[in-house]
């Protein structure tokens, strides 16, 4: 059965393209995939994200178990901040990537995808490990751009005491509400998750605080390409179950030091024996090119790999792209490559994400 977002009939009173998507009817685009973009980019813009899992993971034992099956160290997380973090098969393929809060010593909030919720759910539901609390009946909203923190700030003050990777609770209408100073776009911006009852009022706060500033409801059309512009995985298409997060040059998220977890002996030898391939940038020479997914990548005459996830970049005025080559190593930054675009083979070159001077911080 397609689930439905709360604010379904505010996006159609916008104007909204809905459309089906990880088994939710959500927000593709508003005015325009480029306009909102920019809006993000230039400004601020209001996405509605109630698809993704609002899962809580509380109790003495939480901390145990969300160290078992995640890659990352959460035993150094403190109180009111967070980290990314990555599930794994034994294989050490990449079942999920996630954000996991630290809301107080024993209770954690987790935020999955969309399509994976349900199975991080089952995984977290061990007998007398914790207890877990899926908000299947919350919303969820990002504000995101260089304006953000004065249209969040009109409602929540305390926001502007928010680093990086940091969280808090509060209270909207009278109920419990979480926000968050993260995004998936490279800007500057805050996440707010509360009880659905409370969606349109806070939809239609955030959009009058924001129309000082020019806000744009924005789609999951933009927040991909906005995403991909900073070299962001996204699972599914970037992150799967037969690559590693050594593979997907993800290292960083996976704390060998920390003890055992889901994968860890699979990644060992992968260390050990040789890592096969590795995800990469890619940079269209010239604007007639777009690399799209599955699109094959050559390099010297042969096939090295095929493009993963591929768009236009409004920022570069070029295509832009990310790839698993292979082998592993001598795809460095300026390379040249090609790219197969419907039969022609585009220039390209390897480049280091992010492809924009951006950053969230």
């Amino acid at each position: 059965m397609t689930r439905r977002t709360p604010l379904e009939a505010e996006h159609r009173a916008l104007g909204a393209k809905l459309g089906p998507f990880a088994g939710w009817t959500m927000p593709i685009e508003y005015g325009g995939t480029l306009s909102e973009h920019r809006a993000v980019r230039e400004r601020v813009g209001l996405f509605d994200l109630t698809h993704l899992g609002k899962v809580e993971v509380t109790g003495p034992g939480a901390l145990d178990l969300l160290q078992r099956i995640l890659t990352n160290d959460l035993s150094r997380v403190q109180p009111g901040r967070a980290r990314y973090n990555l599930v794994l098969n034994d294989a050490g393929g990449v079942e999920e990537d996630l954000i996991v809060y630290r809301l107080a010593d024993e209770r954690w909030f987790v935020v999955p995808n969309a399509a994976n919720t349900d199975k991080v759910v089952a995984m977290l539901r061990e007998p007398g490990r914790a207890e877990v609390v899926h908000h299947d009946d919350w919303c969820f909203l990002g504000v995101q751009g260089p304006r953000s923190l004065e249209v969040v700030g009109a409602l929540f003050p305390e926001s502007a005491d928010l680093s990086f990777m940091s969280c808090l609770e509060t209270r909207y209408g009278g109920e419990r509400l979480v926000l968050t100073r993260s995004g998936y776009t490279g800007e500057l911006g805050y996440e707010l998750f509360a009880h659905d009852s409370l969606a349109g009022a806070l939809w239609s706060a955030l959009m009058a605080a924001g129309e000082p500033f020019q806000i744009e409801p924005c789609g999951l059309g933009a927040r991909d390409v906005l995403r991909l512009e900073m070299g962001y995985p996204l699972y599914g298409q970037d992150l799967l179950p037969d690559r590693t997060p050594l593979e997907a040059g993800l290292r960083w998220a996976v704390a060998f030091e920390k003890g055992e977890f889901r994968g860890r002996e699979a990644l060992e030898r992968q260390l050990r024996e040789g890592i096969p391939s590795r995800l990469r940038g890619i940079v269209m020479e010239d604007r007639r090119h777009i690399p799209r997914p599955h699109y094959p990548v050559f390099a010297d005459g042969s096939k090295a790999g095929s493009v993963t996830s591929g768009s236009f970049s409004p920022l570069r005025q070029r295509g832009i792209a990310l790839a698993y080559l292979s082998p592993a190593d001598g795809f460095e930054p300026g390379r040249p490559v090609e790219v197969d675009v419907r039969g022609r083979r585009g220039p390209a070159r390897i480049a280091a994400p992010p492809f924009v001077d951006r950053s969230p911080r």
